[in-house]
């Protein structure tokens, strides 16, 4: 296994924490909006990084405590997504983050989960002529507008 960061020409590999949590599609904006709150979630030249998925089905039977009470019957709930994003290897702003999410998530019981991760970061090199990179293709994203045209208005 490999326990520390290392190098290639192009990037850098990472030892940072991977933060996950489960939650209705709804409810991602306001828990996002708590975490930004305490770190920008930076990745090279880009802030708010975090990914969520597709939406799934969450499955679980509320027992005797429950805010809901005990039920017999198992329930089913669509619309459920995980949203994950990287964090610094730091126990104090993982609490404060962790913390954050639990207040603003809707559930008892979130399902928040914290795992160790090597993640890559760009050495930013100059790249502007790769075929492959996304400002060298098509597509939508191009199209967002940009700081300097807001700032300018």
């Amino acid at each position: 296994m490999i326990d520390s960061g290392f190098e290639t020409k192009s990037l850098r590999m990472e030892l940072l924490l991977l933060v996950t949590f489960q939650a209705p599609a709804q409810d991602v904006e306001r828990i996002m909006e708590a975490v930004v709150a305490i770190t920008p979630l930076r990745m090279g030249e880009y802030d708010g990084n975090a990914y969520q998925s597709a939406q799934g089905i969450e499955r679980y039977r509320p027992l005797e405590g429950a805010a809901a009470g005990a039920e017999i019957e198992l329930r089913r709930r669509p619309g459920t997504v995980e949203v994950s994003f990287e964090l610094p290897d730091d126990q104090a702003l993982a609490a404060r983050v962790v913390e954050a999410i639990f207040q603003a998530h809707s559930y008892q019981e979130p399902v928040i989960r914290i795992q160790p991760l090597l993640t890559s970061r760009s050495k930013g090199l100059d790249d502007r002529a790769n075929p492959n990179r996304w400002w060298n293709t098509t597509g939508d994203w191009k199209t967002a507008p940009r700081l300097e045209t807001i700032a300018a208005e």
